[in-house]
Order: structure tokens, then sequence, then C-alpha cells
């Protein structure tokens, strides 16, 4: 049995994060839903610009829909942006209808794809909170989530979007304090719903952010400290998970019938050369969670993944080794904000450069 399939049985989905028309077609993507336990895919703005701007599939949709876009038919607020738009919701459709299956299987737990608001809307709670409702309206997959940022302004979107019935998967998080922010959004959203009379069963994932810790501090912490420091991120938020969904509130909102939101591991593919390709599939195993993988990292796993401990629901040492780099002069809240930030200004920038390469095409 592949460690692929082994990791999916213990209780953790496994999904890609990354989406190419050609991986649709060709029969890529069904391949890893059959044979390497995938069960769910995510997708952002540098993976659509990588899949757009590498070969021609997109050539002939673009023609299609670049006189409409003109006229300023579609969602978005440029034509680049409507261009865009177009050729995402295609994707994510076909991709949607691979994973309905698993969708159906699981009552809706698993077999979720994404799409993401532009990320220039970041800090602008209203209009985020229209796009969101317009692109799944759009769209029409009651197994797609809609990507939302947990900044200050998002955190309002996210309440409000839930609300409004429309699933949610919060993106560019990363540690406890950002994670519990979200999840709060999410429940202020579900209790509303309950008040107004509303089903309570609106699906969610919390996306944490993990490898840039490592790239953020590895040039100011020794080596017995190199590469832990998003792990332990990791075992303190996971703890902060499993109190939640232990939590007076949460069960209240249970004993309605609401879901939980369930906690993603993001952004897993290993960035130190010197590191095991795996390393944080086989920190972050853990039950009733996800880990949305890079293409290359879902192989490696595949290939030669080993799966020890799974995440203790105390987080573990956590706690210990996170003192071990306070003492080293890192103050990891002060660094959450900056990664968040960072984050941002990265989204925006691979934005950008996708418009940049539909503009390009259109001419």
């Amino acid at each position: 049995m592949k460690a692929t399939a082994r990791l999916n049985q213990l209780g953790q989905s496994l999904w890609l994060d990354n989406i190419t028309r050609k991986m649709l077609g060709d029969d890529t993507l069904a391949g890893y839903i059959e044979e390497l336990s995938v069960t769910g895919l995510t997708s952002n703005p540098s993976i659509f610009d990588k899949a757009i701007s590498s070969g021609d599939s997109y050539d002939a949709q673009i023609a299609e829909v670049s006189a409409a876009a003109q006229a300023g038919e579609g969602v978005g607020a440029n034509v680049d942006e409507r261009v865009f738009f177009e050729l995402a919701v295609a994707d994510l459709q076909d991709a949607t209808k691979l994973f309905a299956k698993v969708h159906e299987r699981t009552d809706g737990v698993d077999g979720w794809c994404s799409l993401e608001v532009s990320p220039l809307l970041a800090d602008d709670a209203e209009a985020t909170t229209e796009q969101a409702a317009l692109l799944h309206a759009k769209a029409e997959r009651e197994n797609l989530y809609i990507k939302i940022p947990g900044t200050t302004a998002g955190l309002t979107a996210i309440e409000e979007t839930i609300f409004a019935g429309i699933p949610v998967n919060v993106t560019l998080l990363f540690d406890d304090a950002q994670y519990l922010a979200a999840a709060d959004a999410y429940m202020k959203g579900i209790e509303r719903r309950i008040e107004a009379g509303l089903n309570p069963a609106v699906a969610s994932v919390a996306s944490i952010f993990m490898s840039r810790w490592d790239v953020a501090v590895a040039d100011e912490v020794p080596s017995e400290l190199r590469d832990k420091l998003a792990i332990a991120i990791g075992g303190r938020t996971y703890r902060a998970y499993s109190e939640l969904l232990a939590s007076e509130r949460f069960r209240r909102l249970q004993n309605e019938g609401a879901r939980a939101q369930r906690l993603l591991w993001a952004s897993t593919g290993t960035k130190d050369p010197d590191a095991s390709d795996t390393l944080y599939i086989e920190a972050f195993a853990s039950p009733f969670t996800v880990n949305t993988m890079p293409e290359p990292t879902l192989l490696a796993f595949a290939d030669h993944g080993e799966i020890g401990q799974l995440v203790p629901d105390d987080g573990g040492n956590a706690e210990l080794v996170l003192r071990q780099f306070a003492d080293g002069g890192i103050d990891v809240k002060a660094l959450a904000a900056r990664l968040q930030g960072e984050g941002k200004q990265s989204f925006n920038k691979s934005w950008e450069e996708l418009l940049s390469s539909i503009s390009s095409q259109l001419g």
C-alpha cells in the first residue's frame, strides 16, 4: 500500500496544490485520484499563471471569451480579470466533476476544489464578499470552496460569506492566533444562520501556511533549530484546533447540525534542499485535517514517504521548541504578522503577473 493511501486511511485528506487544463484532459488528475488517494484540489493565481503561460491550452477560450469580457460581461474589475475568471471557472468545473464521487461518498466532508477571489480585494470586506458570491454562483458547483484571505477585512468577508451559505477556504493564515480568528469568523457566520433558521451545515477549511516559517528564519537560527519552527507552529495550532473542536461553543453548533471547519496544512513543499522532500507531509500527519501538496511533493511522498507518530492533540513538544526560538530572539507573533503581510504582497504580485500573461495573449 502506498504511503498516500495509508495516510488517507489514518483520517487525513490529501489534496493536490495544482491545476492545469492539461492534467484535467490527459487523465493525470484522474490518475492521482485513483492511484494516490487524492481527494481534493487547491489553486492560486501563481498556479494558474504557470498553466496559462506555459502552453496553448487556454488560447481558444481566451479568444472566445475576450469580446464578452471587453463588453463588461463576467466577474472582475477589468477585462483581464473577467477573462481569467472564465478560464479558472471552466477548469474548476471540470475538476469538481472528478471529485464529485468523493464528495458524495463523504457526505460533503471531502472532494472539494478551491477558487480564489482577487487578492487585490484583501483589505475590502464588501468587495470580497460580493465577488465570492458572484464566483460561487457562476461556477454552479456545490463542492467548490471560495478562497478568502484571513486578513482583518477578510474576517468580515468570511463571516458574511458563510452566513450566505457559501463554502469558504480561509487562506493566508500563519499561526494559532490567526487560525482562531478565522475560526471565530466562521462560527459567527454559522451562529447567525442558526438564529435566522437557516441550515448551519456550511463547509469550510482554514489553511495555515507552513514552509515559509522556516525560510524566514533559515539564516537566523543555529543548525539544530533549522527546519523546526514550522513544525512547532503547526503543533501549537493543532492543539488550538483540537481544543476548539472540544469547546462548548463548537459543540453547541454541532448539536444544531453545523460542520467542523477543518484545519488545512498548506505550503507543504520543502524549500530547504538539505531537508527531506516529504518533511512537512510526515510532520503534519493528523486525523480530520487536510494536507494540500504541490505535485512534486505528492509524488515524492507516494514514492518514499513514511508515516510515524501522528501530531498529538496537545501539540507534543511544540512549546518547548518555541521557547528555544524565543530564547534565540525570534518573536513568532511578530513574525506571523510579517509573514501574512508578505504573503498578501506575494499574492498581489502573482495576480498582476497572471493578468499580465492574459493581457499579452489578448493583444
